[in-house]
């Protein structure tokens, strides 16, 4: 695995690296305007409007200039906890394992940061994130099968700490109900889903009906 850049994290060479160069980006233009129509057709489906939006490391923008361009009419506040991506892209300086960003969202945005935090801030986030959102999250974060199993270690850094699924869907599921894909529906939003259309049911139900077995 190559070496993170040598002058700190999430400076000018590590945007450069895992943003810039097309051999060792993690993602660039197209896959992110996929992801975010994904994003826009499944709010559409489930009937949940997007009015607010929050991304928490918005890193170069993609996502942010993407609803510019494609939905302008959604109030978009785009935060990262570097110093240089705020001024170079023009963010807001937020670190969600410190304090949530003031307000509710009807979407919000957490790309590949929870796996830098240590254990007492990746939970702090994960409430953080729950008290924003009011419809739809979308959560990117590698688990410890993950970062062993999945990701491209070549254009991935060995910065990002593993830990069990569990850690946070238990945390999670006490706010959210997962759809799939790394969205999950705020519970607060109270959309109604079939126990089929969401792992947190369908595990709910399976456990309802062990739990009845052994009775």
């Amino acid at each position: 695995m190559p070496p993170r850049p040598s002058d700190g994290p999430f400076d000018a060479a590590y945007y450069a690296r895992f943003y810039g160069n097309p051999r060792t980006r993690v993602q660039g233009p197209p896959e992110v305007a996929r992801l975010c129509r994904g994003i826009v057709e499944v709010a559409r489906w489930w009937q949940i409007p997007i009015e607010r939006a929050a991304e928490i490391g918005a890193g170069t923008g993609l996502a942010r200039d993407w609803f510019a361009r494609r939905r302008p009419l959604v109030r978009y506040v785009s935060t990262d906890v570097s110093a240089h991506a705020c001024k170079a892209y023009g963010h807001r300086r937020l670190d969600i394992g410190k304090a949530p960003l003031r307000g509710r969202f009807d979407l919000v945005i957490c790309q590949g940061v929870l796996p830098y935090l240590d254990e007492a801030d990746a939970s702090r986030a994960l409430e953080h994130l729950a008290a924003m959102t009011v419809g739809l999250l979308y959560l990117e974060c590698q688990t410890d099968r993950d970062i062993a199993d999945v990701v491209d270690a070549t254009v991935s850094d060995e910065a990002l700490r593993g830990r069990p699924a569990a850690f946070y869907v238990d945390r999670l599921e006490e706010h959210f109900v997962m759809l799939g894909g790394g969205l999950w529906i705020a519970r607060r939003a109270k959309v109604p889903l079939y126990e089929l259309e969401s792992g947190t049911l369908a595990h709910a139900a399976k456990a309802r009906a062990a739990r009845g077995a052994t009775r």
